[in-house]
Parts: structure tokens; sequence; C-alpha cells
């Protein structure tokens, strides 16, 4: 039996078609990741036969403009890599049946292949489930496991080891990482796509030694972020939306030979949303509330100024479910030269 659960893992992962299967797809139950086009097949599309996962995002999941990007959780908090999600009887036996015959017909394949498909094939067909469970359709569903396939070479997209198996409607499937609203929404949190954070400075990119640079971000730029991750398949219609909102800017002024204003190079959102204040005519020689003083010149090179916006991170979620994740950070560089005060003697 530990023989059999674990090349049903094997099938499960596609680690055993995608070494010994040569030219063909991945195993019928690795599934691929959904977008905010829909659902996303993994790289077989036989005919419908490989499985996809049924999540779809919407929202702040594309491309926002050069140097836009994603959050990055602030500690070592990190969104599933593998989860289970529910499928039909019908749908599971037509990929199960689908891939079986794909493999044991490919003249390619060899004898082990054909024999690991056999055997995970008559545990749905004629074993534990008698067809698939097709007389009990409406009573439940069976839950397959999903991977990130971003994630395929870290470990924790194989924890999800359990082969697929049947949970009847109404039951908690008894696995971790079983598709919740929180679980969609650790999901989304991977989707979040931020806004550049080049910020304006004054002088604009090129200042002096000693002068102070004042740096600040538009409030209609850095705004609120959401991405809404949703899974309506096989009778079960859950959704999440996970919401970022900038906190705080954090300059790092690229040497040490530098003060930054506050002094802690954290500055704060203002009550506008906005973060510091513009230069005006007639503040040269006042503190900015938010920026940076070169001491030394940058010679003949720049410095790479590094703006990182901290995000807070919430979502809300169906059935009233909500709560806080971890914070979240985005950062990009640019250049800033710096120049020595040229005096004139008479």
């Amino acid at each position: 039996m530990h023989a059999v659960k674990d090349l049903g893992r094997w099938l499960l992962t596609g680690s055993l078609v995608a070494v010994c299967a040569l030219q063909a797809g991945p195993a019928f139950a690795t599934r691929g990741h959904g977008t905010s086009d829909g659902d996303v097949k993994t790289s077989s599309d036989r005919s419908g036969k490989t499985l996809e996962s049924r999540i779809t995002f919407s929202g702040s999941t594309g491309t926002s403009g050069t140097g836009s990007g994603n959050v990055t959780p602030v500690g070592n908090w990190t969104p599933p890599a593998c989860w289970y999600e529910p499928e039909s009887a019908a749908d599971f036996r037509k990929h199960v049946e689908g891939e079986y015959d794909d493999i044991v017909n490919d003249p390619r394949q060899p004898s082990y292949a054909k024999s690991a498909t056999g055997q995970f094939r008559d545990m749905y067909k004629d074993g534990k489930y008698k067809d698939y469970n097709l007389d009990k359709a409406d009573e439940g569903n069976f839950w397959v496991s999903v991977q990130n396939p971003n994630r395929l070479d870290d470990p924790a997209a194989f924890t999800c080891s359990e082969l697929p198996f049947w949970v009847e409607n109404g039951d908690t499937p008894p696995v971790k990482n079983a598709v919740t609203p929180q679980v969609l929404a650790e999901l989304a949190y991977n989707r979040l796509t931020l806004p550049d954070t080049k910020v304006t400075l004054a002088p604009q990119n090129v200042t002096k030694v000693n002068l102070p640079t004042w740096a600040w971000l538009d409030k209609a730029t850095f705004k609120e972020v959401s991405v809404t991750a949703a899974l309506d398949v096989a009778g079960l219609n859950i959704s999440a939306t996970t919401t970022a909102k900038p906190v705080s800017l954090k300059l790092e002024p690229g040497t040490a030979d530098a003060e930054t204003f506050p002094a802690s190079g954290e500055c704060q959102l203002n009550d506008d949303d906005s973060i510091g204040a513009p230069f005006a005519k007639g503040k040269a020689h006042e503190t900015p509330p938010c920026g940076i003083k070169y001491l030394r010149s940058s010679g003949k090179g720049t410095y790479q100024l590094r703006a990182t916006i901290t995000w807070d991170v919430n979502w809300t979620g169906s059935g009233g479910a909500g709560g806080d994740l971890p914070d979240g950070t985005f950062g990009t560089t640019q250049d800033v030269t710096v120049q020595e005060i040229q005096s004139v003697n008479r």
C-alpha cells in the first residue's frame, strides 16, 4: 500500500511523468494557477484532459507600468505553495481515463510508467471508489492537490501529497490548505501588483553636497490596490479580496555619506494619503519632512537611491470572513548625481 501511495504522489505532482514519460505532458492531476484572464492550463492541453486550477483572479494583477512589481511579505511568511480544490466525479473520471489512455497507448512510454498509471487508475475505477463514485455524484466531490507552477522547485510545493480523496457535501476536507476564503486571500496576496516607487525629488536627480533634497510621492499614484480570488466549481462558490494600502516610505541613499529626513529614513503617510511634501520656492534651506542630504559627491558616477513602500494588507471573504495578512514591501532604485558646490573667488 505504501508503494501505491508513493506512486500516486508521483503521478499527482507530475514528477514520474516528467522523468519517464519522454515527450508526454504532465501528470493528469497537476494543475496550473489561475490568472486574471480566467483559468490557465498546464503545459499539456490534450482535448481538455489535463486538470486546471479553477481559481480566477481579478483586480490589480497585471502590469501597471515599468517598475511595477509584486508585494514581498515582511518576515518568513509565504502564501501556500500548494492547496486542494474540488473536482466533480464526472470531470475527475474524464481526466484520469484520458491520461491513462494517452500513456498506455504511447509506445514511447516505458512499462513502469504504464504500470504506475494503471495502478492509480484502478484505485478509482475498480478499487475503493468504484467507477469514480459516479453513483454518488450529487453527494460530494473529489479533492485534488494543486501546485503553484511558479514554485515547483520549492519543497513546500510537495507537501500537499494526499491522493485525490472524496468529501461529502457539507463536510470539511480533512487536510491543510483545502481551499477556503483565507486560502484564496493568501493566494491573492501573491498577485498584488504594486506601482513603481520612484519618488519625485527636488532638486531632480542632480543635487549638491550638503543641500537638502526633498522627496515625495503623490497621493494619486499611491492608493489602495486589491486582488479578488474566486472559486466557483462543483457546488463550491467562495471568494476573497486582498487589499494593500501604502503606509510608509523608506529611503536608502545608496551611500553611508548621507543623512535622511527623518533620521530613521521612514516617511509616514500624510492625512491626505500622500508621502512627504512637494518642494516650493523659498524652502531651499528648510528641513524637508521626507528627504536626503548627501555629504559627499558621487564623482563621475551616481548613487542608487532606493525607495521602498511598506503596505498594510488585509482581506475580506465570502461568509463574512476576514482578517490581516503580513505587511508587504516593494521598492525600486533610481540614479542620483551629487555634485560639489562650486565657489567663485574674486
